[in-house]
């Protein structure tokens, strides 16, 4: 070792924050600490918040307001996109609900045009026997082409 270039190795009084104080040896004479054996949480199974100076307050107070304002611009774009999709729900339904009434429509075409065929064809039998009834069924059967055709002419619209 060099001689004169290392500090001088004496008796130190070292004070903890909860009270206690134990002598050891280091290069200064006291020393002040926060935490020892006898007041630290993994010790002494209790959790101790320590704040020295209000640096705990300080430092909520200067970044504090930055985590609300972090959770409401959260809360904003949670918001928005709820928003955003419920009118994206809305527009698909009623897409839906659109091509259910046509759907409905064309049901309905199909459904008249298979009755004036079915009227047709009756007509058709009607006038094959020459009854009286003939010229009655041929009547509907041309009512019933011509409601088809406006049917068509509604659901094509």
């Amino acid at each position: 070792m060099k001689k004169n270039i290392h500090p001088e190795y004496m008796e130190c009084t070292v004070r903890c924050s909860c009270g206690n104080t134990w002598t050891t040896r280091a290069t200064v004479p006291t020393m002040t600490l926060d935490l020892c054996d006898q007041c630290h949480p993994f010790y002494t199974g209790t959790q101790k918040l320590v704040d020295t100076g209000g640096r705990v307050q300080r430092f909520a107070d200067k970044f504090g307001g930055a985590a609300q304002a972090q959770l409401e611009r959260e809360a904003k774009k949670k918001e928005a996109r709820a928003k955003k999709d419920a009118e994206q729900r809305a527009a698909h339904e009623a897409k839906a609900a659109e091509k259910a009434a046509k759907k409905a429509a064309k049901a309905e075409a199909y459904a008249k045009k298979a009755a004036a065929e079915a009227a047709k064809k009756e007509a058709e039998l009607a006038a094959a026997q020459g009854t009286a009834e003939a010229a009655e069924a041929t009547a509907e059967v041309l009512n019933a082409e011509a409601e088809e055709a406006a049917v068509e002419a509604a659901v094509t619209e």
